[in-house]
């Protein structure tokens, strides 16, 4: 599919790619607009535009403020895929969506998959579908030419992350150890055999997210992932010190 080409062209260049995490509609759909601004202008390779929802089972505790929050100013699916089509339309690389599959069911399958391929959106992340259960989502995700992201956890099998890799298009997202996101992972001998279980499972592009933090994390990546993921870090960034601030510390990570 198109993601996984996209992705491959810009590692050439780069020793790794930076992904990165945006809850939308917080602090406001302004503040999106700036903080995509500025992650693009410093580099970025990909972003992951959360759609909120009210039980984000997968995130840490900044990331699920961000939903709650923004739900609570009034943030509703039809002003995300609008602002999904807009930055699309604004910027030259991959924006995906990451939401939980409730938001989907109660939108319907192939209406949010057709808007999406309509808008240029290029991949899904969607953590609480497991493709056991996500069959039909899965055939339109291919009819659409959507990429649906598939994740391993350390706690997957050899066996299951062969299958999951069988499903999945674009990159695997590898989540980084055991839990939710935001506190700092460590990259000791577990990890980094964890990673080449993970590598040896598919021939897609790596992400590694989950507490990627800063300079010293993506270092550690270098040479066994082919992207890094920062989440937590730049939201908590924009809530103490403001969308402004999101560009320099983006600069800096490479």
């Amino acid at each position: 599919m198109q993601l996984e080409q996209q992705l491959r062209d810009r590692t050439k260049e780069k020793d790794i790619l930076l992904m990165t995490h945006i809850v939308l509609g917080y602090p406001s759909f302004d503040a999106n607009r700036e903080v995509i601004r500025q992650m693009v202008e410093n580099g970025v390779d990909c972003i992951e535009m959360q759609i909120p929802f009210s039980e984000p089972m997968a995130d840490g505790p900044v990331i699920v403020k961000a939903n709650q929050d923004s739900l609570a100013k009034g943030t509703k699916v039809e002003d995300c895929l609008a602002f999904g089509t807009e930055m699309a339309d604004t910027y030259d690389i991959p924006f995906l969506y990451m939401t939980y599959y409730n938001i989907i069911f109660k939108y319907g399958e192939e209406a949010f998959l057709k808007r999406a391929a309509e808008s240029g959106i290029q991949g899904f992340i969607i953590p609480d579908l497991p493709p056991e259960m996500g069959k039909s989502f899965l055939t339109l995700a291919e009819k659409y030419q959507v990429s649906p992201i598939l994740i391993f956890t350390p706690t997957s099998t050899d066996a299951r992350m062969s299958e999951l890799a069988g499903y999945g298009q674009g990159f695997i997202y590898c989540v980084a150890r055991r839990g939710v996101t935001g506190k700092k992972s460590e990259f000791g001998q577990d990890f980094n055999d964890y990673l080449s279980r993970c590598r040896e499972a598919t021939s897609l592009p790596l992400a590694v997210g989950f507490g990627i933090q800063d300079r010293e994390d993506i270092e550690a990546l270098k040479g066994k992932a082919d992207i890094a993921v920062i989440g937590s870090r730049t939201i908590r960034l924009v809530e103490e010190k403001g969308p402004q601030a999101v560009g320099p510390f983006i600069a800096g990570l490479r």
